[in-house]
């Protein structure tokens, strides 16, 4: 399985807070040793992952969610991330508050998709990108 999802925008190299350089190292955690994977799969397929982090303050990040290109456009999104949001509110004791980042590079339904699980934009930011 690939050690990120990536539909050609690049995506797989960044992550919320910054270039994540694209290595596996980095992508799978020795900067990050506190950071939790789950694989997604249909029907027994690796069908993509989501990377989470646990902050104080009782908040889970969803700091990588996506399917590999094979899946996307077969509407499994919304269900995937259904499940990515359960998975979050499981992790802790407590948790109040679960968040991501999301870009204009992502897919064109991640953000709708988004709002129709529950998830609310907080605030917008324009970038300049490298």
């Amino acid at each position: 399985m690939p050690t990120s999802p990536d539909d050609g925008t690049g995506w797989a190299s960044r992550g919320a807070h910054g270039d994540l350089g694209g290595d596996a190292e980095t992508i799978l955690g020795s900067r990050h040793p506190d950071r939790l994977f789950w694989q997604l799969a249909f029907e027994g397929e690796p069908a993509g992952f989501v990377a989470y982090d646990v902050h104080p303050g009782k908040q889970v990040e969803i700091e990588t969610f996506g399917l590999v290109p094979e899946f996307v456009g077969r509407g499994l999104g919304g269900y995937a991330l259904t499940l990515t949001i359960g998975k979050a509110w499981e992790l802790a004791p407590g948790v109040e508050r679960i968040w991501l980042h999301t870009s204009s590079a992502d897919h064109p339904h991640a953000l709708p998709n988004y709002h129709r699980r529950g998830l609310r934009t907080f605030k917008t930011e324009e970038r300049v990108r490298d």
